[in-house]
């Protein structure tokens, strides 16, 4: 009963694979139906970069014909990726055609000749896809092992060629990217984070001193500090501002639907008593979209009461809880001060400005302190904290952005040995954008960071190795027929109907996999940002080396352990040690699960790629519940969906690693494997050109790109690893070896792909971030005749400037847009903001003495320092909370004109506020007509 169950479970492995076949088609088929009639009514969701981006990268529209759209989608060029999106985004789609021509020539030459050779006058027994298996090679034909030999070598070469093309290509468009005008003159690519820096370099003019030696100088020096209660300032001031949006939209609302309610009635009064005239006056006011004229209404207005008031009873205003207790972020029902939401943002507003605008000054007389003055004394010069007795107010922490005058002079201090004691200044990140910057991570001890490094990647080899036991379950499903031949207890699953075990067989186990392999990215992404890493990309490239550990070892190996050598389970638990040459022996038979796999993924994951459902659910979800304020209509309609970098490589690069495992030992996969990699191009290029951002800020320049090809020689590793033990395990029909020299040579092979590996992590692993020395005329800020006269022209000023307004910087504003503004920090302006930082610490000094003529002469000096916000020099990695003006409060206009009155009263606060461009109807329903007032700020 046992053998004849397992022949049936081998023969089952066809069925399985036509029901996961047939199944994914006609999926594939009915989405693709549906997007390609729905896709010309939904622009928001299938072509939103037609409208959305700046002019210079939007797209033209995909195909008025909505027949036509697959030829559009063939005939695009991928190149355009790279301008209009990014390049992390060219080079996932450049992947992906790579793959597509690595596996042509593969797929076609594995058919030709490895089908027949498996399959032709073989005696093994082996039935259905088995058949194609490199185990179904004739004992008595053990020869037929030269031409798996063969093809792995040429396979083997062809793809190294391609890595070593790819690489070439990839180091030089990288280069140019970082050199292109766009890219080199703003900020960030001149720009160097540094952490760990000793005490005796906190400060300014220590940190200026010491790049000086590097070509061009330094231009900008940011200490990170501690801000204290600014944060938490700044924090509540967006929260404020983000209520008192939502509340004064919500009391228009309320306005409108009352005043409606009003004209029914009226209406229907007027009905009852037949005055029509009276009926048709207000309706024509109700719908007619202007502010109500009424004589009542104006006079309101005019009176003591507001027009808010008359219009809105006082019960029906927006009102919340506050927290009960002043540490809990968020409040609870029932429980806390009930208060009306509009007066208490606009308090909340009015304190965190007054409040914020008075740190922003004390920050101010920090940061010209520590610029003009010498280099601290300590008696621990190389303590990673600042020095306790400091009478700063905001001491600095040990890290430091330092702008250069030429981005060449950023990439050698990046690669540059800064200090004579260990971990001083050795961590050093150049291109780093601010809204990419984890502030809470600025100030990490570098000892600190190596433990918990060792801390976060112990946790990460743990998930791992525990997610192995349900990932092993699902392994397990997908071989039903030999468990049911095996245990008697699950026989009746084998009695089943075919369709039924084909699903719970084929289509079951991949749906799960992939369900559970969602949930493990949130759990790294934290164990990432734990060990301390100082930027946001970083925690996308350290998850998509950890992810892709996890997927390879639960979703390859246990589930090829799970699903190949279920049937012999007995024998393993009897003989532990056979562990290898099971995995070796059982190896072809698990290909059947990876052949549903990657169909699944082909033909259902391509589909609903183009089909975006669950974007295009949401999209209309929010618009209804969320969209309630012109600022979250904007968010809504007008931003671009971006993509997670750190969990997409590693899905992609799970197939490439099986596909290459799997590709001489089950040839089948080749032929699904290149047809799957083609529709991802496709698709993925659709979505980029069309639908899809690369944000700015998270941008790293395609530095994704060099760790997949890494995961492409860990495909190459494993299959050569397989076929040497399947090799060495090959036994004739007497039982002896027979394919010893095919596992020498197979070694061999294995010897030579590290020594390549090495060579290409040799030669481009140091091209693949900084710029060279050969480029460096090309870069931005190389030639420039204006640095010397900017500068000359700034000592000039500062000979006669205000002592009072000497320390500010005189340099470019946010977003620079010239490279001239180059200065030396211990010029002649930083000497004298010394003068007017003397003279207030005279004056606190006399202030500190009870009684002492000087308090008046502080004071005077302390209101007119300007804060950090209002310094005309660049502000690009200050903080935040230091430098981010209040946002402006958009509210819509309104039938009734109470959004024109809110927006007076909101004015007369001293709170930034517009109705520009957003509107509501007569309904209560918001639209807009433009961005928020920011924009135009900007």
């Amino acid at each position: 009963m046992s053998s004849s169950g397992v022949s049936n479970a081998e023969s089952a492995s066809t069925a399985t694979f036509v029901t996961a076949l047939v199944f994914n088609a006609a999926v594939f088929g009915i989405e693709l139906g549906i997007f390609t009639l729905v896709r010309p009514f939904f622009p928001a969701i299938y072509q939103p970069r037609t409208y959305i981006p700046p002019k210079s990268r939007r797209a033209a529209e995909l195909t008025k014909n909505f027949i036509l759209w697959p030829w559009a989608v063939f005939t695009a060029n991928y190149h355009d990726i790279r301008t209009k999106v990014g390049m992390d985004a060219y080079f996932f789609v450049r992947f992906l055609r790579m793959m597509v021509r690595i596996l042509v020539p593969i797929w076609l030459i594995s058919w030709i000749v490895l089908l027949p050779i498996t399959s032709v006058h073989s005696s093994s027994g082996l039935t259905g896809l088995d058949r194609f298996t490199f185990g179904n090679v004739p004992k008595n034909q053990q020869s037929r092992y030269a031409a798996h030999l063969i093809l792995t070598w040429i396979f083997t070469i062809w793809i190294w060629w391609n890595i070593r093309y790819e690489m070439k290509h990839f180091v030089i468009t990288r280069q140019r990217w970082l050199i292109e005008p766009d890219n080199a003159s703003s900020a960030m690519a001149s720009t160097v984070l540094i952490t760990g820096v000793p005490r005796n370099y906190l400060s300014e003019s220590a940190l200026c001193n010491l790049f000086s030696h590097l070509p061009g100088g330094v231009r900008k020096v940011w200490l990170n500090r501690d801000l204290k209660e600014m944060p938490d300032l700044y924090e509540r001031r967006q929260k404020a501002a983000k209520k008192l949006e939502s509340a004064e939209t919500n009391l228009m609302n309320t306005a409108v639907k009352l005043h409606n309610k009003k004209l029914k009635a009226e209406a229907k009064a007027a009905k009852k008593s037949g005055n029509t005239d009276r009926r048709t006056s207000t309706d024509t006011a109700n719908n007619d979209g202007r502010p109500l004229t009424d004589p009542s209404v104006i006079d309101a207005e005019q009176g003591d009461i507001s027009l808010a008031e008359k219009l809105v009873p006082k019960n029906k205003r927006p009102t919340h809880r506050l927290p009960p207790f002043s540490w809990l972020p968020f409040s609870l029902p029932l429980v806390g001060k009930k208060v009306d939401s509009i007066e208490w943002a606009r308090q909340e507003l009015a304190e965190t400005n007054e409040a914020l605008r008075e740190a922003r000054r004390r920050l101010a007389r920090d940061v010209a302190t520590t610029s003009s003055l010498p280099e601290p004394g300590t008696n621990h010069p190389d303590a990673l904290k600042p020095d306790p007795g400091t009478s700063q107010t905001y001491p600095p922490l040990n890290s430091a952005f330092i702008l250069f005058n030429k981005q060449i002079a950023a990439h050698m201090a990046a690669q540059v040995l800064t200090h004579h004691m260990p971990y001083r200044m050795a961590a050093k990140n150049v291109g780093v954008a601010p809204e990419d910057v984890i502030w809470g991570n600025l100030n990490m001890n570098p000892y600190e960071v190596r433990v918990r490094t060792a801390i976060s990647w112990g946790i990460t080899i743990g998930l791992v190795i525990l997610w192995a036991f349900p990932v092993a379950f699902i392994g397990a499903v997908s071989n039903v027929h030999s468990l049911c031949a095996t245990y008697s207890w699950l026989a009746w699953l084998c009695d089943l109907p075919a369709v039924i075990v084909g699903i719970i067989s084929g289509i079951l186990p991949p749906a799960l996999l992939a369900v559970l392999n969602m949930l493990l990215p949130i759990i790294l992404r934290l164990l990432a940002r734990f060990e301390g890493v100082t930027q946001r990309t970083t925690i996308e490239l350290s998850l998509m080396s950890r992810y892709f550990l996890f997927l390879v070892f639960n979703s390859f190996l246990i589930v090829t352990l799970s699903s190949g050598i279920i049937a012999s389970l007995p024998q393993l638990l009897n003989n532990p040690s056979s562990i290898p040459s099971l995995l070796a022996t059982y190896l072809p038979k698990a290909s059947n699960f990876f052949l549903t796999y990657i169909i699944l993924q082909g033909l259902s994951g391509t589909a609903s790629g183009f089909l975006q459902v669950v974007p295009l659910v949401l999209y209309y979800v929010k618009l209804f519940i969320l969209g309630s304020t012109p600022r979250s209509i904007y968010q809504i309609k007008y931003t671009l969906r971006s993509v997670a970098w750190g969990t997409l490589f590693p899905s992609i690069t799970l197939l490439v690693v099986i596909t290459v495992a799997y590709s001489i030992i089950s040839p089948i996969i080749n032929g699904l494997s290149m047809a799957t990699f083609f529709l991802f191009y496709h698709m993925y290029k659709y979505l980029f050109l069309w639908q899809l951002d690369g944000q700015k800020t998270g941008e790293t320049g395609g530095l994704f790109f060099p760790r997949a090809i890494q995961h492409l020689f860990v495909g190459l590793y494993l299959q050569q690893v397989c076929l040497a033990a399947l090799f060495f395990l090959a036994q004739d029909q007497n039982g002896h070896p027979s394919a010893v020299p095919e596992g020498a040579l197979m070694v061999v092979l294995i010897a030579f792909t590290a020594f390549f590996h090495m060579i290409i992590n040799n030669s481009y692993g140091p091209l693949t971030h900084f710029l060279p020395l050969t480029l460096a005329e090309m870069t931005h800020g190389a030639k420039d005749p204006n640095v010397a006269a900017a500068a000359q022209e700034l000592d000039d000023q500062a000979s006669f400037k205000d002592v009072r307004t000497s320390d500010v910087e005189k340099k470019t504003a946010r977003k620079r847009t010239s490279p001239s503004g180059s200065v030396d920090s211990t010029s002649g302006k930083a000497k004298g903001a010394a003068t007017a930082i003397e003279d207030a610490e005279r004056g606190r000094a006399a202030s500190a003495k009870p009684g002492a003529p000087g308090v008046e002469r502080t004071e005077e000096q302390e209101s007119s320092i300007r804060g950090v916000d209002e310094d005309a020099g660049p502000k690009d990695f200050y903080h935040p909370a230091s430098v981010e003006p209040q946002p402006i409060i958009w509210l819509p206009r309104d039938p009734l004109g109470l959004g024109e009155a809110e927006e007076r009263a909101i004015r007369e606060a001293g709170i930034k506020v517009s109705t520009k461009d957003a509107r509501m109807d007569g309904k209560g329903h918001v639209d807009i007509e433009g961005p928020p007032p920011e924009s135009d700020a900007d």
